[in-house]
């Protein structure tokens, strides 16, 4: 544990002191997009913090290979590697696509591309623990289609998911907090070495987030981008793949005991086919609903909107922070509610929380529209949100004895009425369109020539 512990606390720290660096180049670098309709930030802000990122996945795996444990992976698996180079792959394309915004089928293929070459490295799935039927071996055809399509779908959630400060970040930082509890359970419960690189691999996916978040909490200083989205979703993916496919389910030695105990006891062999998808549950709803709400409307499935989960909690009347707050605890309720019911799944105690916390939840996510209102007498004891709204008094008209005072009264009354002029607009002068008119009605100049 202490190894792992340390890799995090590498990685974690090296993403930290990166990331302004990285901000500062992004800027000089001009990868500062203008501001789109579906975005909610209001100014422009630097992308490409997946650099910082992928340089702590570097250094992780680095002081990984030089730890006495750890060590030992490297020489039994190539899993490390094959992550490293798919990951140097999407890191290289997203880096791209954050300075001149390349074609969706383009990444779709780039990420494609990705998963086949930790396919080939050995990163795939070989078998699948399939209830009431057991262990199936796959042919490497469908080790390869499944794979490629779990790390495209994981990373199109990710990605889908990345549309507020913190949001994305923190999410997978959750999933992989789960996931590390999971894998680590196998690996040190169980004796099973397979799941040392998923352990490993969600370890470092926490530090990489944990080092990234300080400067990405609204307001964010800088944007992962899809560097950095597309990269912790491949790493995301790869835990998922390692201990899904690799760890063999007859290694747990569980299939002892009565029928109804078997039954109780194989739940962690089957809880990787679902812990995969519950980490992620949360964009890949969003991501389904959006293919699904666009493809209804004759669009395309990768054109952007402002139809995702996190927007739709602002419209309710969130609050930035408050719908990012949100999205954190129902990533941590499934992803954890599916972790406790791998360890103990007969407990109906499990099962109770689960619910309960769900009725919290929910309440949290309409209480913006069950706003109450305290009664007059009690207005003075509670917050000003609380009271109710009085309708302002209007205010007198100044009487103007001067017909000069009156006409600059009138002036400024429609000064304020106009709209203003956005900038950049063609044949506006920005220096003269906002100015003070002139006091003098009739055409002449203030020295009085014509």
């Amino acid at each position: 544990m202490r190894e792992y512990l340390l890799t995090l606390c590498i990685t974690a720290a090296v993403t930290y002191l990166l990331t302004g660096p990285v901000r500062k180049f992004a800027i000089v670098a001009g990868a500062m997009p203008e501001i789109r309709a579906r975005d909610v930030h209001r100014e422009p802000t630097p992308r490409l913090g997946g650099i910082a990122m992928f340089f702590g996945l570097c250094a992780g795996l680095l002081v990984a290979d030089h730890l006495t444990n750890l060590g030992q992976l490297f020489e039994k698996s190539n899993e490390p590697r094959a992550l490293l180079s798919g990951a140097a792959l999407i890191w290289l394309i997203g880096v791209l696509d954050d300075k001149f915004e390349i074609d969706a089928l383009i990444k779709l293929g780039g990420q494609m591309i990705a998963a086949g070459v930790m396919v080939m490295q050995g990163l795939t799935i070989l078998w699948l623990p399939i209830p009431g039927v057991g262990s199936v071996a796959l042919t490497q055809w469908q080790g390869t289609l499944l794979t490629v399509a779990l790390v495209v779908i994981t990373i199109n959630a990710v990605n889908f998911v990345d549309g507020l400060d913190g949001l994305a970040a923190g999410m997978v930082c959750i999933a992989a907090m789960a996931f590390f509890l999971y894998a680590y359970r196998i690996w040190y419960s169980y004796g099973i070495e397979a799941a040392a690189p998923a352990t490993l691999f969600s370890a470092i996916l926490m530090g990489m987030c944990l080092g990234f978040l300080p400067h990405n909490m609204h307001p964010a200083r800088i944007f992962m981008g899809d560097s950095g989205s597309m990269l912790i979703g491949l790493v995301l993916a790869a835990g998922a793949i390692s201990i899904t496919g690799q760890v063999d389910p007859d290694a747990l030695n569980l299939y002892v005991g009565s029928e109804k105990e078997a039954v109780h006891q194989t739940v962690p062999v089957y809880i990787p086919l679902i812990l995969p998808l519950t980490i992620i549950a949360v964009p890949a709803a969003d991501l389904i609903l959006a293919i699904v709400r666009r493809t209804w409307r004759g669009q395309s499935p990768f054109a952007a909107d402002r139809g995702h989960l996190h927007h739709r909690l602002l419209e309710i009347g969130h609050s930035h922070s408050r719908a990012v707050l949100i999205m954190y605890f129902w990533s941590a309720l499934i992803a954890f509610g599916a972790l406790a019911y791998s360890v103990n799944s007969a407990s109906m105690w499990i099962v109770l929380s689960v619910v309960f916390l769900s009725a919290i939840g929910l309440v949290l996510l309409l209480l913006p529209r069950f706003t109450p209102r305290a009664p007059r007498w009690a207005e003075a004891f509670v917050p000003p949100r609380y009271r109710r709204r009085r309708a302002p008094a209007p205010a007198p008209a100044p009487a103007a004895a001067d017909p000069r005072a009156a006409q600059d009264a009138v002036g400024a009354v429609g000064a304020e009425d106009r709209s203003p002029v956005a900038v950049g607009v063609s044949g506006v002068n920005g220096a003269t369109a906002l100015g003070a008119r002139a006091h003098l009605a009739d055409g002449r100049r203030a020295d009085g020539s014509h």
